[in-house]
Order: structure tokens, then C-alpha cells, then sequence
């Protein structure tokens, strides 16, 4: 019960001194509007020559957009103005010992300050808060803006790109000789400092909310004083410069990683056997996975034809290897597919890639094996045994029902098999091999003719043998090509990879964030 009755007894004092206070701030507010007759028109200067100096600073609380397309940065700042106004002082003594008042903005003066590199509609602050009038006769007036200034986007590096952006205020209507513009930074107690026009850390970030997508380096200002073609008084302005730096994570999980992926997957055309039948396919599935890329890449960067930018690049030297893999998939096809009886291999193609290539790339070529070694030795001679019978057997009835004389040792003892008859260059040979063990009697017409029929297969048989070791030589040439342009392609896409990608400044930046350093947000 004590503890309710204390409350009522503090929430009653506190009323009564509310009612008592007010009636001295209502009393001074009307003397400096009203009894005054305070004109919010008119520069506040005792003189007409004296020179009003307006201290400028820059509060950023959020970096909201950063428009490539559209070359414009959307940020939330607080504009702190500064200034002394000989029309609002007091003694405090007067009033109550009141030495703050706050008044509406609309009924004071303002200097009309505004960004010049303005993006949007509105070049001035749109919300008009309430200023800080203190009785030496200090304005402070600090109102919230979001604006739109116009940056200019360099995408030479894009993702890894670094922008330096620009956000310029100055006084639209007074000249210098009226109103001067000084950076909250360049005083030394209430005198301006003009002996160096640059502020290093310009813009306070200490309520700053961190971006999402990038990080600020540096925050520095510069006082400028330009003299414009409409009129012939000077104009000071203060130029704050907002360096930020791309953070790379997403455009490396989703870009940069996906297209180096897929520029190494053009090495594996010249692995694929040529017989398989895919290798075209894949070089037109990896050309049309680019081509993707790049409708991608189109959506991001800002349409420009000043430079192209780092991915771009990249995906471009992608594509002409690509473009180059498809021709020489072509060729080596091409090569692969070749015969006897459509080309002729010539000398230097023999030398080039069947000796000299193969050694230089570490290629072993396998031997061939005959095909009257194929067999074990066993096996050999059991076949010569069943030959012999089987000559010997049907030797004898053509010795009953013939009228001719048949020596049947030649049969038995000169085995006419198939590998007498491969060793056999031609007929005179084979009748030479014939003669050395006797002279023969004239054949039967039948065995003339089986003796024919056997010639004419062996012939067949060897220029069969003859095409396909052509033909193999040409497949070799086709391997020892893919083989020449795989260490080729591969050094390609490391060196072009490593020599595009690695031209981005900001890879080797290594400085931490001014906002991490400056921000209590964190």
C-alpha cells in the first residue's frame, strides 16, 4: 500500500513539473517566432555580407541497392546540418533555465541543401522532423532521407569487381560568398579548419546495418569549390565517396564454380573413344549448357559495350574452345573411320604420328598378334595330325576309281593347310614348293580345282589381313590426335582459367570491411 501511494506521489510531482516547465518553453518558443517576428525567408546573418557556414555530416545506416542495370545506389543516411542562427539565442536565465528547444523545421530557416548526382525525384529531404535550437543560437538539424544517387558501375571484374560510388550535396540557391559548406569533421571547436579539404573517415557508420552483398572499404570526403557556366559566384559542395567491394560467395557457388565445371568437362571429349559415337553430343551438350550461362550472365550485368566484363570473358574462351572441340572431334572422326579403299596414308602422316608423336606423349602402341599363333603349340599339332588324316583318307578312294597316278606322299607329306598356303606368295611358288620333293604326275581335275579354290582364299584372307592393319593404323593416328589435344585442352582451360579469373584486384585485397571495424550493429 505504501509502495502505490510513493508511485502516486512521484507520478503527481512529475505532472506538476511538466505544467510549471512548459509555460517557459511555450513563452520562449513565442518570442522567437512571434514577438520577433522571425522570418524564415531570410538568411540569419546580423550583416547582409557576413558569410553563413553551414557544417555538413553524413550518417549511413543501410546500403539498400546497388542497381548494375540501372547505375543507381539506394541508400538510408541521415543528413546532419549544423549552423549558428543569430535570430534564435536566449538567455537561460530568462526563461526557466530552458537552454534546448526543439522546433518545427517548417517555421526556421534551412540552407537548401540537396544531392546533385540525384537519381530520383526528390533532390531535397522529404521528412521534415523537428530541429535542435540550442539558446547560443546552435542549430542542429539531422533528418532521415532515402536517396537514390546515381553511381557509375564498372563490371571489368564483375563478380570480383570493387565500385567507387559518389554522393554529392551542396546548396542549390546560396553562392559561397552566402553560404559557406564545411564537413562536420573540418571544425576546430566552431571555426572551420580549411587548410586540408579531404576527411578520410567522412561518414559515420556506427548505426550502420551490414549489406548482404557488400562490404564497404572507405568513406572518405572531399570539399570542392566550382565555379558553373549559369552564374558567376563560386559554389561549394562536399563530395562523399563510398567505396564498397563485392562479397564473391554467392557468384562463386553459382557461377564461377558451375562454368569452370563445365569448360574442364570439354577435356573429356578427347578421352571418349571415337567408336563409342557420343563425342559430338558432348560437345553440343556442353556448348548448349554455356549458352545458358550466358542468357544467365545477361540478366546480371548492366548493358554496357564499354567493357566486358570478367565472366564474360571467361565464358567466351569457353565456348571458342568448345567451338575448336567440335572441329577437331570432326576431324579425328573423321581419321578414325578411314580405309584403304578411300585414302592413302602418306609417308610423313606414318612417320608424324605412328613414331615420333607416340613417344613424345608416353604412348605405348600394343604389338599385334598372328593369327597362326594364336593357338598353343599343342593344339597345332593335333590339328596338322587330323589334317594328315583326313588328306590321307580321302586320298585313297580318288587312287581306286582314278585313272590317274596320284602320288600320295605329296599329299600326306606337303600338309595344303591353311598356313602352307598363307606362306605361298603366289602360284609359281606354290608349284616350285611342289616340285622340290618330286616330280608330279598330272592331278585329278577335282583337286586342280580344290587347289584353285584354296589359292583364292588364302588371297582373300591376306588382302583382309592387309585392310585391317590399315585400318588399324588410321584408328591409331585418331587416338594419338585425341591424345595431342587432351594435354593441349587441358593446359588451355588451367592457364585461361588461371589467367582471366585471377585478373580481379579484389582477390588480392586482403583489407577487413571499414563497416565491421566502424558499426556497433555487429
Amino acid at each position: 500500500m505504501n509502495i502505490i501511494i510513493s508511485l502516486i506521489f512521484y507520478v503527481s510531482w512529475c505532472i506538476t513539473d511538466v505544467i510549471n516547465a512548459n509555460p517557459e518553453a511555450k513563452r520562449l518558443y513565442e518570442e522567437l517566432i512571434t514577438v520577433r517576428s522571425y522570418n524564415r525567408l531570410i538568411r540569419p546573418v546580423k550583416n547582409n555580407s557576413e558569410k553563413l557556414t553551414v557544417y555538413l555530416g553524413l550518417r549511413l545506416t543501410q546500403l539498400l541497392d546497388v542497381d548494375e542495370k540501372n547505375q543507381i545506389m539506394t541508400s538510408n543516411v541521415w543528413l546532419k546540418q549544423e549552423w549558428y542562427d543569430d535570430k534564435l539565442r536566449w538567455n537561460p536565465s530568462e526563461y526557466g533555465g530552458v537552454d534546448v528547444l526543439y522546433i518545427p523545421s517548417q517555421q526556421i530557416w534551412l540552407p537548401d541543401i540537396v544531392l546533385y548526382n540525384n537519381a530520383d525525384g526528390n533532390y531535397e529531404v522529404t521528412l521534415m522532423t523537428k530541429a535542435t535550437v540550442y539558446y547560443d543560437g546552435r542549430v542542429i538539424w539531422e533528418p532521415p532521407a532515402i536517396y537514390k544517387s546515381s553511381c557509375t558501375i564498372n563490371v571489368e571484374f564483375f563478380p570480383f569487381d570493387i565500385q567507387h560510388c559518389q554522393m554529392k550535396f551542396g546548396s542549390w540557391t546560396y553562392s559561397g560568398e552566402q553560404v559557406d559548406l564545411v564537413h562536420i569533421n573540418q571544425t576546430n571547436g566552431s571555426i572551420p579548419v580549411y587548410g586540408d579539404n579531404s576527411v578520410a573517415y567522412a561518414i559515420d557508420l556506427t548505426d550502420f546495418y551490414r549489406s548482404v552483398e557488400w562490404d564497404i572499404m572507405q568513406v572518405p570526403a572531399q570539399r570542392n569549390i566550382r565555379k558553373y557556366t549559369c552564374c558567376p559566384q563560386t559554389y561549394p559542395d562536399i563530395t562523399f565517396s563510398i567505396t564498397i567491394r563485392r562479397k564473391t560467395l554467392f557468384y562463386t557457388v553459382n557461377l564461377i564454380i558451375p562454368c569452370v565445371g563445365i569448360s574442364f568437362l570439354t577435356v573429356l571429349t578427347f578421352y571418349l573413344p571415337s567408336d563409342s559415337g557420343e563425342k559430338v553430343a558432348l560437345c553440343i551438350s556442353i556448348l548448349l549448357s554455356l549458352t545458358v550461362f550466358f542468357l544467365l550472365l545477361a540478366e546480371l550485368i548492366p548493358p554496357t559495350s564499354l567493357v566486358v566484363p570478367l565472366v564474360g570473358k571467361y565464358l567466351l574462351f569457353t565456348m571458342i574452345l568448345v567451338t575448336l572441340s567440335i572441329v577437331v572431334t570432326v576431324v579425328v572422326l573423321n581419321i578414325h573411320f578411314r580405309s584403304p579403299l578411300t585414302h592413302r596414308m602418306p609417308p610423313w602422316v606414318r612417320r608424324v604420328f605412328l613414331q615420333v608423336l607416340p613417344k613424345l606423349l608416353w604412348m605405348r602402341r600394343p604389338k599385334t598378334l598372328h593369327p597362326a599363333a594364336s593357338g598353343t603349340a599343342a593344339s597345332h599339332n593335333n590339328s596338322n595330325s587330323m589334317k594328315k588324316d583326313t588328306i590321307s583318307n580321302l586320298s585313297i578312294p580318288l587312287l581306286r576309281n582314278s585313272s590317274y597316278q596320284i602320288n600320295t606322299y605329296v599329299l600326306n607329306e606337303n600338309h595344303f593347310n591353311r598356313d602352307m598356303i598363307e606362306q605361298v606368295e603366289d602360284e609359281h611358288e606354290f608349284q616350285e614348293s611342289v616340285q622340290s620333293k618330286n616330280e608330279l604326275s598330272l592331278y585329278p581335275h577335282e583337286i586342280k580345282k580344290a587347289f584353285d579354290g584354296l589359292r583364292c582364299i588364302a588371297s582373300h584372307m591376306r588382302q583382309e589381313d592387309e585392310e585391317k592393319k590399315v585400318k588399324e593404323e588410321w584408328k591409331y593416328v585418331a587416338l594419338v590426335i585425341d591424345r595431342l589435344f587432351l594435354y593441349i585442352f587441358t593446359t588451355a582451360c588451367i592457364a585461361g582459367t588461371c589467367g582471366i579469373i585471377l585478373q580481379a584486384p579484389s582477390i588480392y585485397d586482403n583489407r577487413k570491411p571499414i563497416d565491421i571495424l566502424k558499426s556497433n550493429r555487429f
